[in-house]
Formats: C-alpha cells, structure tokens, sequence
C-alpha cells in the first residue's frame, strides 16, 4: 500500500521528468507543498540557470494565494544551501516558515552533501529523507554518478531492425532511416540530456551528421570523433561548424606523430586533437572518459557503429543502454548486423531497471548495468 508521503514524492518525481532535456548538466528536480492535506504548491526546475523547484512551489502557493508557512515540501533532491545561478533555496524555505521538508535523496556534490538538510534543522524544520530514493537516483543517474565519483555517464545509443541489422544497404545518395519519425526526435531529447555525443569516424565517412539537439535549447554539445587513424574528412559538417560547436577528435599520439599536418589543419579548422598513449596497460577509451570527465562533461552519449559499441561493452565501460527496434526485417538489404561484432563478447551484459516504451511503430528499450547502479548506490 501506498503511503501519503510516497504519494506526493510520486507528484513531485512527475514535476521533476518536465524538466528532463532542458536543465541539463543540473539534475531534473520537482517539488510539492503540502498544507491540511492538501496540495497548494507545485513547481519543477524548468531550464538550466532558472529557478529551482523549490521556488517555483513557492511561487505557486502564492498564485493560489495561499501562504505555506506550517506547510510541508515534498522535494526529489536535497535543496540547495549554496549560491550558484540562484540564491540558496533552503534560505527561502525557512523565510517562508516551512513545517517540514521530506527529501527523496542526497546530493553528493562537493557543494552540497548534506549541507542544505542541516541547514533547514538548524532553522527549527523537520527534514526527512529516503522516500522513494532508488526512483530519484534514476532518474537523475547522470547527475548523481558524476557529482559522486567525478566519473561521467556512458549511454550506448543505436537503431536496429528487428533482424538486428543497424543500418540500410545505401542507394546511391538517398538516405534511410531504420527507426521512424518519433524514435529520431527522442534521440534529440537524449542528446540535449548529455553533455557529448561521440561517434567513430567510419559513421561520419557514411553519413556526414551534425552531431547537434534539434532544437537545441541553446545547448552546444561536446561533440567527439574516434579517429584512430585521422581520417577525417576535411569537407564534412563537424569540420565545417568546428569554429561554431565544439569538435574534438580523439587520435592516438602514433598518428600525430605520423601525420602532423594533418593533426595542424585540424586544430586550425577550430577543431582539438586529443591523442591517447600509445602505451599498453590502459584502455584508449579510459583515457578519452577520464580527459572528458576533467573537462567538465558528465554524461557522454556514444552513437557509434557496433564496433564501438562493442569496445564500450567490452571494456564495461557503459552505464545505460538505449535501443530503438523498428518492425522491419532487412534482410540482405541491411548493410550491418549489431550481433556480429557483439559476439565477440566474453559474457553477455545484463540490465536492470528495464523500460520499454513505443515511439510509434518502434519500441525503444533502456535498462542500466549493474555497473551503473554500483556507481549512483542503487541495489540491483
């Protein structure tokens, strides 16, 4: 059964999945104010920079003209005692005489840690945590994981059919999608929740994408070619907007080496070369997460072919797995088959909290690795 206190934290996780695509890198959070059982304030953080739940609840207890003071705040993230882009919301919680605030889950950055909860018991509050923690540290896995651990977040991210093909066989310059209309517009949401999108350099040698959200939202992503070997070509789109968004292509020290002029008229195309040791001992892939997490990019969403997909997978390195599965049976006419290169796997990779849900005729299933939860302290 239910309680009163996971029903509302419900109410207040639904609030906070409005702000999913638009508040990123800062986690999605949503925030109920409760007085004599009933709801007068409801709020969500809305965009990056905006107002924070809390204010937002605030703010619309006083367009229903009712004052919360004695109220209680149901809220899915421990609420700021800290400035930022905004003032301390626990500072505006106690002005406004809140009873008591019921936490659904810690925030683990630096900043926080606790630090907003003993604020608000300092000031008289009563402060409760753990109500529905596991749903709101999946919700905000990727904020939650880099705040704990300064690691980002790796989503694997591909279309297929139901075959397992990932790509048409080309006719001529025409361009075909597996997945359908709604499916490609959900990509754009992921893609506006990561902080980078990388994809190996044969994709853009096959299809010259942008790499950008559509629509942006004024987000410019970090985007990341694997280029082992510098093959990129110098008429493609990434190059041609280097100077507008950020490119990065990620060789190894042997090619620069090997092709320095290369390597210099790609930085001078407003581009930057990140090359890995070439030493034995420690994973190239490793080495582009750990630069890509000093830089500030928590979550890293790879859209590469099954070749990259599988070194991901391989080395564990994945947290999340999206999968668009289109009702189409290629046959000779699909040019890749996803379970080739994932044979090569030692064992097969399990996921947890799985969901499925349909983009009109597709199916697009997620789930995380146990990795994943190990790394947000979620049980499996």
């Amino acid at each position: 059964m239910v309680s009163q206190d996971e029903k509302y934290m419900w109410m207040a996780l639904k609030l906070a999945r409005r702000g999913i695509g638009s508040v990123e890198p800062n986690p999605a959070v949503g925030a109920v104010i409760v007085k004599a059982n009933q709801i007068i304030g409801r709020g969500w953080h809305k965009r990056f920079g905006g107002p924070h739940a809390e204010i937002n609840a605030l703010e619309d207890c006083k367009t229903l003209g009712v004052g919360p003071r004695g109220a209680a705040m149901y809220v899915t993230l421990e609420p700021c005692s800290h400035y930022g882009k905004t003032g301390p919301c626990t500072q505006a919680i106690i002005e406004d005489g809140l009873a008591k605030v019921i936490v659904a889950t810690v925030d683990p950055s630096e900043h926080a840690k606790g630090k907003g909860i003993e604020q608000l018991r300092n000031a008289g509050i009563e402060v409760q945590t753990g109500i529905c923690q596991t749903e709101a540290r999946l919700l905000n896995a990727p904020f939650i994981k880099y705040a704990a651990t300064g690691k980002c977040w790796v989503t694997l991210k591909w279309a297929q059919s139901i075959d397992g093909k990932v790509a048409w066989v080309h006719k001529g310059d025409e361009r075909q999608w597996i997945s359908g209309e709604q499916s490609r517009k959900d990509v754009h949401k992921l893609r506006r929740r990561a902080g980078g999108i990388s994809v190996g350099v044969n994709t853009v040698i096959a299809d010259d994408p942008l790499l950008t959200a559509r629509p942006s939202k004024g987000k410019k992503l970090a985007r990341i070619v694997l280029d082992n070997n510098l093959r990129l070509p110098f008429d493609c789109n990434l190059i041609k907007t280097a100077k507008k968004r950020p490119l990065l292509i990620y060789t190894s020290e042997s090619a620069v080496q090997v092709n320095p002029e290369i390597a210099a008229k790609i930085t001078k195309k407003g581009a930057e070369v990140l090359a890995y040791p070439d030493t034995e001992g420690r994973s190239s892939l490793q080495f582009l997460l750990d630069e890509l997490s000093k830089s500030g990019i928590g979550h890293l969403l790879v859209e590469g072919g099954p070749k990259v997909l599988t070194s991901f997978l391989r080395e564990q390195l994945a947290d999340e797995i999206v999968v668009y599965i289109a009702p189409k049976i290629l046959g000779a006419q699909g040019s890749i088959d996803i379970t080739g290169p994932m044979a090569e796997l030692a064992q097969a990779v399990g996921l947890q909290y799985v969901d499925i849900e349909c983009f009109g005729d597709d199916v697009r299933l997620t789930g995380l690795t146990g990795k994943a939860l190990s790394d947000i302290s979620v049980s499996l």
